[in-house]
């Protein structure tokens, strides 16, 4: 019989949905790819394979797990079978640019953004923006990596010399605009099945210097998954939320074959949003799922379902 695979390396972030498959009698099994072999002389089994490998997991000692995934997704998608956010996914979730260039190709503006390999380099780049606030970030990123808010050059020249230098996992920096927001708040756009969910209120006045206002460490608040202890009030489920932005959001994702995603942005002061990450391993905050009856687990547990329905379902000829 045919089941659902999921795909990650950490697992407090996936016993949520497995309680959400089980509470539904989906079949699923677990594939834990912090290691592992593709045997490419095989034929992966029928079912449906959703991928939650996060930029995030050599924090967590696994490396190449990411690296490991993008070859078995490759191994699936060769053999045709359905895969939930496939390889175009995990090549967004580890790289911060291309997001940002898939972004602008749709219309929707990002933070104007350089990247550099090499310390002289992220100094010839910052110089782009000197008499600016500015932050650097790591390009393979979660969890806030390597975000620092500057106000001039000399700053991060002192950061780069000194102990508290984070070197990024694939050697690349980015140094990023930093947009300035009135309130103290960004929004995150939840997406299932390529289609519009919810959207997050997050509160950010607890000061979080992140890309690309005081908001980006949302990996940190996010994850682990399910039932985190958090204030209600950081995180609160907009009611009726509606933007012409989401239709360039669906359009990105449909684009790159992402089935589910959280998509940030924060506005300035004068109303302008800025769009600052595609995170394809999404999490889900219980208390305010709990406050508003939506609940983002069970829906993807759902989705995954339906799409295990449609194949299982004999064709007719």
């Amino acid at each position: 019989m045919s089941k659902i695979f999921v795909i990650h390396e950490n697992n407090e972030w996936t016993e949520h949905l497995f309680k959400r498959l089980e509470e539904l009698s989906l079949p699923y099994e677990d594939w834990h790819l912090d290691n592992g072999v593709v045997n490419l002389l095989s034929e992966p089994p029928e079912g449906i394979y959703y991928s939650r490998m996060s930029a995030s997991s050599h924090t967590r000692g696994h490396r190449f797990a990411p690296e490991l995934t993008s070859s078995v997704l490759a191994w699936l998608e060769h053999h045709g079978r359905t895969v939930i956010n496939g390889s175009r996914a995990i090549q967004l979730e580890v790289s911060k640019v291309l997001q940002y260039l898939e972004l602008e190709k749709y219309g929707v503006k990002t933070p104007k953004t350089i990247a550099a390999v090499g310390n002289e380099a992220i100094i010839k780049a910052a110089n782009a923006f000197k008499g600016k606030k500015f932050i650097t970030k790591h390009n393979r990123a979660g969890k806030g990596l390597g975000v620092q808010l500057f106000n001039s050059v000399e700053a991060l020249q002192a950061y780069i010399d000194g102990p508290e230098f984070e070197e990024p996992v694939d050697g690349i920096t980015l140094i990023q605009e930093y947009i300035e927001s009135p309130e103290s708040y960004i929004t995150r756009c939840e997406f299932i099945g390529g289609k519009f969910f919810y959207a997050v209120r997050v509160d950010t006045s607890g000061g979080f210097q992140l890309c690309p206002a005081d908001a980006c460490r949302i990996d940190d608040l996010f994850c682990p998954v399910g039932e985190v202890n958090e204030a209600p009030a950081m995180f609160e489920i907009i009611k009726g939320f509606h933007d012409p932005i989401l239709e360039k959001y669906e359009k990105v994702l449909a684009a790159n074959n992402i089935q589910v995603a959280g998509i940030e942005f924060i506005k300035d002061k004068e109303g302008t949003i800025y769009t600052y990450d595609i995170n394809t391993n999404t999490n889900y905050n219980s208390e305010a799922e709990a406050s508003a009856g939506k609940y983002g687990m069970l829906q993807v547990a759902k989705y995954l379902g339906s799409q295990l329905e449609k194949l299982q379902k004999p064709i007719h000829v």
